[in-house]
């Protein structure tokens, strides 16, 4: 128990591409992006309220009646769109308009307000040039803040470990994540030798990685809202 307590909550969550008007391609990374936000519609369209749209040219939103899926679908978010680096933000809280299954668009209440929050929040530590800034932040509409701040904690030390991976650890460690099957599956995919992929699990610290990933999961598992 995590001793979240809402009253209906929904999760909130908006995305944010970082430096978009740097990136030369900009049409072809926006149509890659409606095309991931469509499968995470399609494959998570048990736990979505409204779909996951473009909101503006280097943003997108979506709704969540219950945070059991939230890391799932970042982290194919940000799997599907990289190179192209992506912040997000979570808000958990109310809704007070009409929520438009199709749509996200035109919502509004403290979920959206503070999903919104937590991207400029993310956006002013980028521009103080913090080390290893986070691009994963959560904020609540709730007195208790003890389980945020440490959701935020582990969110941040995520971001350390990420920093670090080489190019062969990142797909490595991707594709265990994706599939969550064996060393030796892993390296039947990627055409290498299942010591290899030991070894890059171990200096990417993967199970490390993995158990935090887990215990957010579990925490934002609790919120749901009570008509779903």
């Amino acid at each position: 128990m995590f001793f979240f307590s809402f009253n209906d909550p929904y999760v909130a969550i908006i995305g944010d591409i970082k430096e978009s008007k740097k990136i030369d391609n900009r049409s072809e990374v926006q149509k890659k992006l409606k095309y991931v936000l469509e499968e995470i519609n399609e494959k998570y369209g048990n736990t979505i309220s409204s779909k996951f749209i473009i909101t503006l040219g280097d943003e997108f939103q979506g709704l969540l009646c219950n945070g059991a899926s939230t890391m799932n679908i970042i982290s194919e978010i940000e799997r599907k769109m990289y190179p192209i680096k992506i912040r997000f933000g979570v808000g958990v809280g109310a809704i007070t308009t009409e929520v438009n299954k199709e749509m996200s668009l035109g919502a509004d209440g403290p979920g959206y307000y503070k999903a919104r929050s937590a991207i400029e929040y993310l956006k002013n530590n980028e521009k103080r040039n913090q080390t290893n800034a986070a691009d994963i932040r959560l904020e609540v509409d709730s007195e208790n803040q003890t389980t945020t701040i440490m959701i935020n904690t582990i969110l941040s030390l995520l971001t350390v470990i990420k920093d670090f991976w080489s190019d062969r650890q990142r797909e490595i460690i991707w594709n265990m994540l994706e599939h969550q099957d064996s060393q030796v599956d892993v390296a039947k995919r990627l055409n290498i030798q299942q010591p290899t992929v030991q070894k890059s699990l171990a200096k990417g610290k993967y199970y490390a990685y993995k158990d935090a990933l887990d215990t957010i999961e579990k925490a934002l598992g609790e919120i749901r809202r009570e008509d779903v």
